[in-house]
């Protein structure tokens, strides 16, 4: 049996005439697709019934997908999504990649490339996600809430971008040990690159400066020379 049948896919795409071209392909290639044309009308439906994976265009009516994506999320519904756009400019990929995108497609483009990222997607999902899911972390006088993705310190909230929050807690969970540079990379950036690699040290930067807020307690990630980053505190 070809287990495509069972993965249902949520497509939010304004334009008519795209939005049912793309459908009827994905069709073709054995997805259940549900389609919807504006942002409020994506929202209600993906919580009427699960869905593996949401493809939403960023221009939309009411809602764009980065709200969309924001509010799913909020309202723990969880699953891997793409965005879909006619806009390339850097600022855009990159917030999208904050709320968590795993993917980015810049109008025109192959439906093909489509189609393989979405196998891609669904089969890294399959192995990667977790029973349980946790989302609040103590770390000194700090709470870190990785569904709100902020930082809490008695009153005061410190928002966080996705890879700041996810780091935060892969440091946390490896708390007085080593994590390795290449296991981080891997897990929030997908790859260990130079550029990926630099972009990690800015993060562990601003995650200091973070931390120094709390006075009260001693919280320090330490940089391991050629291995990665160890989270101290006490």
């Amino acid at each position: 049996m070809d287990t495509q049948m069972q993965k249902s896919l949520l497509l939010v795409e304004d334009d008519p005439n795209f939005g049912m071209v793309l459908k009827s392909f994905l069709e073709i290639k054995k997805f259940n697709v549900t389609l919807c044309n504006d942002g409020n009308d994506a929202i209600r439906t993906a919580k009427g019934k699960p869905f593996d994976l949401f493809i939403l265009d960023v221009m939309l009516p009411n809602k764009d997908g980065f709200t969309i994506a924001k509010e799913l999320k909020e309202q723990q519904i969880i699953a891997p999504f793409i965005f879909l756009t006619a806009r390339a400019m850097k600022e855009d990929k990159v917030k999208g990649f904050e709320l968590g995108a795993l993917d980015y497609l810049v109008k025109p483009f192959d439906p093909d490339i489509l189609y393989l990222k979405i196998q891609a997607l669904l089969n890294q999902e399959k192995v990667e996600t977790p029973v349980e899911t946790i989302t609040k972390f103590e770390v000194g006088n700090f709470t870190l809430d990785t569904l709100k993705q902020v930082l809490i310190l008695n009153t005061e909230e410190i928002n966080l971008t996705n890879k700041e929050s996810e780091l935060l807690r892969m440091l946390i969970q490896h708390k007085d040990n080593v994590l390795l540079r290449t296991q981080a990379l891997s897990e929030i950036w997908g790859d260990d690159n130079y550029f990926t690699t630099k972009s990690m040290d800015v993060y562990i930067t601003k995650l200091r400066k973070h931390l120094k807020k709390d006075t009260q307690s001693t919280i320090e990630i330490q940089n391991i020379h050629g291995k990665g980053f160890r989270l101290i505190s006490n």
